[in-house]
C-alpha cells in the first residue's frame, strides 16, 4: 500500500479472539497467493469493525449493519476482486439480519467471516442476538439459519483459539467465493475477554465435525441432522458443516463488469437530473 495508508495497529484488548481472525485471514491471503491490491475488505461496526485498518489490503466502513448489501455491490461492480466482508454478531445477527438472510438466498460469490461474541463490546458490553447466560444453549443459531435457505453453498464455523483449523476453513471459504461458487459464510467464536470471556466455555462445549471421519460437509440434511443434534445436547458444531461443490447459478453468481460501468449510464443519468432542475419562474 502507499505510505498514507500503512496497515493501522488493532485497537482491541490484549487477548481478544479477532486477533487470532486477523492473523489467520492475513496467512490465508497469503498461501493462496492473492496479492493485498487484489482483495477489498469491507466491515460493519462494533470492535470487528476495524479489522479492514489492519490488513493492508482496499478497505471501505461500511453502515451498521449494511456491510452485505455494501458487499455485494463490489462483488458486481468487480467480479475479479477478492472480497471480504466482516463484522460481528451484533451488526450481522441485530440490525444486518434481514441483509443476512436475503445474501444466503442471492447466493452471490464472496466471503463473509463474522466474529461472534456475543456482546456489543464496543458500547461496553450489552448482550447481543447471541449472548449466552451461563449453561444456557445458544438461542440464536447462524449456521442453522443458512442451512435452512435451499440456496446455501458453504457454511462453517470456527473457534479463535483453534487457528490451526480456522486457517483451514478461511482458505477453503476464500477458495470457494472465489470459484464463483456462491456466498462462503464463516462465523468464528471469537471471544470478547472484557466483558464475555466465553473461551473456557466454548473449549468445553464445542464439537469439531472436522474430526468425525464418517461426516459428510456435502450433505445438507447431515449436517442439519449433526448439528440439531449437538444443540439438543448443549453443544455446537464447528468445522466444516455443509458445503456445495456445484458452480452457483444465482443471478448475482456471474455478473456482468460491463452492466455498471458509470460511461454506459451517464446519458441517462443527465436526463434524470434533468428532470430535478426547477425553471426560474415555475
Amino acid at each position: 500500500m502507499t505510505a498514507t495508508y500503512p496497515p493501522a495497529t488493532p485497537i482491541w484488548c490484549a487477548g481478544c479472539g479477532h486477533f487470532g481472525v486477523q492473523a489467520v485471514m492475513l496467512a490465508a491471503m497469503r498461501d493462496l497467493g492473492i496479492p493485498a491490491h487484489e482483495v477489498m475488505v469491507l466491515a460493519g461496526i462494533g470492535c470487528s469493525g476495524t479489522i479492514q485498518n489492519n490488513l493492508g489490503t482496499y478497505g471501505y466502513h461500511a453502515l451498521h449493519g449494511r456491510v452485505l448489501p455494501t458487499a455485494t455491490g463490489v462483488h458486481l461492480a468487480n467480479p475479479d476482486l477478492t472480497v471480504i466482508a466482516t463484522g460481528g454478531d451484533g451488526d450481522g445477527y441485530a440490525i444486518g439480519m434481514g441483509h443476512l438472510v436475503h445474501t444466503f438466498r442471492r447466493n452471490p460469490s464472496f466471503t463473509y467471516v463474522i466474529m461472534n461474541n456475543g456482546v456489543y463490546g464496543l458500547t461496553k458490553g450489552q448482550n447481543s442476538p447471541t449472548y449466552q447466560s451461563e449453561g444456557a444453549a445458544l438461542d440464536f443459531d447462524a449456521v442453522s439459519l443458512g442451512l435452512s435457505i435451499s440456496s446455501t453453498t458453504f457454511v462453517a464455523r470456527g473457534f479463535a483459539r483453534w487457528t490451526d483449523q480456522l486457517h483451514r476453513l478461511t482458505v477453503a471459504a476464500l477458495e470457494h467465493a472465489r470459484a464463483g461458487r456462491g456466498f462462503a459464510f464463516l462465523e468464528v467464536l471469537s471471544p470478547c475477554v472484557t466483558y464475555n470471556d466465553t473461551y473456557p466455555v466454548w473449549e468445553a462445549t464445542l464439537d469439531d465435525l472436522d474430526a468425525r471421519e464418517s461426516y459428510d460437509p456435502s450433505s445438507r440434511a447431515g449436517a442439519f441432522s449433526a448439528v440439531s443434534e449437538l444443540a439438543d445436547e448443549g453443544r455446537m458444531a464447528v468445522g466444516l458443516i455443509y458445503r456445495n461443490g456445484a458452480r452457483a447459478n444465482g443471478e448475482l453468481a456471474r455478473p456482468a463488469a460491463e452492466d455498471v460501468r458509470p460511461d454506459r449510464h451517464a446519458a441517462a443519468y443527465a436526463d434524470l437530473m434533468a428532470t430535478f432542475r426547477v425553471r426560474s419562474g415555475d
